[in-house]
């Protein structure tokens, strides 16, 4: 890997070697890094770009990391990863995309994860996209996440924007067994005239399963975003979802809630707030020795961890 693609594997997956344990590190659409381990099978598909990610059951304390990277201008890839997780498993997984582009031609990366989660099994997702380059090619991204979780399984993920990307629709798909839970902390970041639509959708169709879904955003400059979030109660559930967001400059933000119980026992909560940053927390910033913007940079960090 040249200097551009190791920056990028930095930012998207904290990554300066590689890493241990099973991992697929994909370079300019082809895979340029692979390792498998006893519990956690990687396959390459047959069919279609995209690999199939075997976890046995039982795993425990184990991470996958399956980053991409993009630095060649004019590159456009779909790709399909299949994540097959056994029961009673404990897994961390370290996902992300980067694209630099300093040519004229647009690249764009479209990732289809899916997730069949066991019965008992929790599961950490963390995701993280980031763009950069002086070129005229926008840098292009469109992620979708579908999760199937079993009884009684947990999955966490933890996916960002965090800066860079010129247009990108987000969609999360979620559908969960009796005892099952889920947890979505998405964050998103814009400026200039970028766009970003993130769709959240949860259904829990069974007794005791639950969700909670957070969404912050912040739009710089002359940036859009839209936020749909939509909850089914189809039984006995608890769901819960929040957009918080931070709008500057002429950006604009739409957050969209959509709740929908068809059980008498769903109880479904929703909060949004869209507003400006404080003057108090840039007064009180700026009298420890930060100028304006560093003070807001500050402020936008910690809003969006």
């Amino acid at each position: 890997m040249d200097e551009i693609q190791k920056s990028l594997l930095k930012e998207v997956a904290a990554l300066d070697a590689l890493p241990v344990g099973a991992y697929n590190i994909r370079s300019n659409g082809q895979s340029a890094a692979r390792n498998t381990t006893a519990s956690i099978d990687i396959v390459t598909k047959k069919d279609k770009q995209g690999i199939d990610i075997i976890i046995k059951p039982g795993t425990k304390n184990q991470s996958v990391h399956i980053p991409v990277i993009i630095s060649q201008s004019g590159l456009k890839e779909l790709v399909y990863n299949d994540f097959f997780i056994g029961e009673d498993c404990d897994v961390t997984i370290i996902a992300g995309c980067g694209i630099s582009n300093c040519g004229g031609e647009d690249s764009r990366h479209d990732g289809v994860h899916s997730f069949h989660v066991g019965k008992g099994s929790r599961v950490k997702y963390v995701e993280k996209h980031y763009g950069e380059g002086t070129g005229r090619g926008k840098r292009l991204m469109n992620p979708t996440t579908v999760i199937e979780l079993s009884e009684d399984s947990v999955m966490e993920l933890e996916t960002s924007q965090i800066g860079g990307i010129d247009d990108t629709l987000r969609v999360t798909d979620a559908k969960l067994a009796a005892g099952a839970a889920i947890i979505i902390h998405d964050k998103i970041l814009t400026e200039g005239d970028q766009k970003a639509k993130a769709e959240l959708s949860v259904e829990m169709n069974g007794d005791g399963s639950s969700c909670d879904l957070i969404s912050r955003g912040v739009a710089k400059g002359q940036s859009r975003q839209e936020v749909v979030i939509r909850i089914d109660g189809n039984a006995a559930c608890n769901g819960h979802a929040e957009c918080d967001s931070i709008i500057m400059d002429q950006g604009v933000i739409a957050a969209t809630p959509q709740l929908k119980a068809t059980n008498v026992d769903a109880a479904l909560i929703h909060e949004a707030a869209i507003g400006k940053i404080a003057g108090e927390q840039l007064m009180k910033l700026m009298t420890m020795g930060l100028s304006e913007k560093e003070a807001e940079e500050m402020i936008i960090r910690g809003f969006l961890q």
